[in-house]
């Protein structure tokens, strides 16, 4: 039999056939192989209990993709949900996801929840900065039920990995995507939460025809990995049409003159909050540099 992966717990995964959910382990030729199985992935199972719902999963199926962070399979987009208000958005935070997914080739949208709470715009401003870059951006209410039907479609035919901080609404808001949708009846929760782990884990939720979305776990920070300094730039997109100003072939946008992405900055085309992003990044990458050749010379 062939189904998903929509869960995976200590060793145990759950697998979707025919919206039936079997609780399988994965047979030993995986570590061997140095394979593993994670949630998204399509797979096939070996039955070995009917009535208790039990199976053996015995062969990965080819993979469209895999993310590293988080460690899914056969996404093909990311939807990064930040609030409007309570709290206000970490933007620093929201430009290292689209980094992180960037570095791995996924395209993201970019979710303001939380619009029924937006008294002051703010949400216009957050997308008109986000829209110039090139991310398709849309606020939302969870609440009231504002901009879930253009959600929706953004949704419709693909596998989503859904993230977002504690406090923006995520729960609430994949909950109005679920509504109608009756693939995890109370049989199929109960299996799935047999032995709770306090661990978080990512999960695949059905929530319309070929539509998933994986709920990834909420996250606080995000660490900039095998990134250079110099690669930095080429992951802000609106730098591209000024770099050709710039004096300095490989200029890094911080301490050069005749900068073209500075002086775009200081006329407003560029946003000056990406751009301080920007800046603490490559410091941070710079220092993580710093350290890493100052523990290679302790070792030596």
């Amino acid at each position: 039999m062939r189904g998903r992966i929509i869960k995976g717990i200590a060793g145990f995964y759950y697998v979707c056939c025919e919206d039936r959910i079997y609780e399988c382990k994965a047979k030993g030729v995986f570590r061997k192989d140095n394979r593993k199985p994670l949630v998204g992935d399509r797979v096939e199972m070996d039955v070995l209990d009917e009535a208790e719902g039990l199976g053996n999963i015995s062969r990965l199926l080819p993979r469209d993709s895999e993310l590293i962070r988080p460690a899914v399979a056969n996404v093909d987009q990311a939807l990064v949900i930040f609030a409007i208000v309570k709290p206000r958005p970490n933007f620093n935070l929201l430009d290292r996801f689209l980094i992180m997914m960037g570095q791995q080739g996924i395209d993201c949208i970019i979710c303001f929840n939380k619009l029924d709470m937006d008294e002051d715009g703010s949400s216009k401003e957050h997308r008109k900065i986000y829209d110039a870059c090139g991310y398709r951006t849309l606020a939302v209410s969870a609440k009231q039920g504002l901009g879930i039907e253009e959600l929706k479609s953004l949704l419709a035919g693909h596998t989503t990995a859904v993230a977002g901080p504690s406090g923006v609404g995520k729960s609430s808001l994949i909950n109005c995507l679920q509504s109608g949708v009756v693939m995890e009846t109370g049989e199929i929760s109960a299996k799935i939460e047999r032995g709770k782990h306090t661990t978080r884990h990512s999960e695949l939720i059905a929530i319309g025809e070929g539509a998933y979305i994986l709920d990834t776990p909420g996250f606080s920070s995000l660490g900039l990995f095998d990134l250079e300094k110099e690669q930095l730039a080429g992951f802000y997109p609106e730098f591209a049409a000024c770099e050709k100003f710039c004096r300095f072939g490989g200029c890094a946008h911080i301490g050069e003159k005749d900068c073209g992405v500075k002086t775009a900055v200081a006329e407003g085309t560029v946003s000056r909050m990406r751009y301080e992003n920007y800046c603490l990044l490559y410091e941070e990458l710079n220092q993580m540099r710093q350290r890493e050749g100052n523990r290679r010379q302790r070792g030596r």
